[in-house]
């Protein structure tokens, strides 16, 4: 797919971030959209952008943890578009805490949005993406898919899965002679507010975990889109978003599994910077 006039997307988690960016300029090349959030309000305000760019939209809240909610989604959208052509799983949250001080439920929440999220987008629609002759599927793993990183245990868990899943799904199209492209996408630092919306075990404090990430010098959304959707057109099997992810991921290249006597004392640093601490300790430490 190197052109998007009149050609249909489908974009998850479009209420905000990466997501309303893709929609935007989705949007101004010419497709049609069909887009998702369960954040209602959001979604309201990203389809009133796109359609102030003219855009031709179907918009409706939706879980993605919904396998049955989102098979029926799909069901619609190529009833009303009557082909579907591209398909971005963006929807995603996140979580910070060591293994030791996070629940199951957590853990259960990030795999449920951020992999079976992404399984259950894919399943819904790569049977309508192989009919349109000319599919392409874009699952977002993170720089988190490339390397681990202290704290983020259920998030990498959850990125390095989609980043599995994506590839051996992308041989297995190739070899079977379908027309679908498939690329996984692994941003660094973007400026969204995912981690500010985020949740996190009881001794981390989000507010100045949001403001770290705050201070990191992350691209934009509008940024991140922009390669997304280059590397799309060029039908790349990985997309990688931000200098760091491409710093990152050479890291991992040079170094294999001894990356985490570089990465592990940095996380390490960072949990401590924004742990709660007891008010006493914060007054003696006045």
């Amino acid at each position: 797919m190197s052109e998007f006039v009149g050609k249909t997307a489908v974009v998850t988690g479009a209420g905000s971030g990466i997501g309303q960016a893709l929609a935007r300029q989705l949007a101004a090349s010419g497709a049609r959209l069909a887009l998702t959030d369960i954040d209602e309000a959001g979604l309201a305000e990203t389809v009133q952008q796109v359609r102030a760019l003219g855009g031709e939209v179907r918009a409706e809240p939706l879980d993605v943890r919904d396998r049955g909610a989102m098979a029926a989604y799909a069901d619609r959208v190529r009833t009303q578009f009557g082909a579907v052509h591209l398909v971005v799983n963006n929807a995603g949250v996140s979580f910070t805490g060591e293994i030791t001080e996070t629940e199951y439920a957590d853990l259960e929440r990030v795999m449920q949005v951020n992999f079976w999220g992404v399984v259950h987008g894919t399943k819904a629609f790569l049977p309508h993406l192989i009919a349109s002759g000319d599919g392409h599927l874009v699952n977002i793993s993170s720089v988190f898919g490339l390397v681990a990183f202290p704290g983020q245990s259920a998030y990498s868990a959850a990125k390095f899965a989609v980043r599995g899943f994506t590839e051996a799904l992308r041989m297995e199209l190739r070899a079977a002679g379908h027309p679908v492209r498939v690329t996984c996408v692994c941003p660094g630092g973007v400026k969204t507010a995912i981690v500010r919306n985020s949740n996190a075990a009881a001794g981390i404090d989000v507010d100045v975990l949001a403001a770290a990430f705050d201070r990191d010098p992350g691209v934009s959304p509008v940024a991140a889109a922009r390669t997304i959707l280059s590397g799309v057109r060029a039908g790349r099997a990985r997309v990688l978003v931000g200098r760091d992810a491409w710093i990152l991921d050479l890291l991992q290249r040079l170094l294999g599994p001894a990356y985490q006597r570089v990465v592990g004392p940095e996380g390490a640093r960072l949990l401590d910077q924004v742990r709660r601490r007891p008010l006493e300790g914060l007054r003696e430490a006045k």
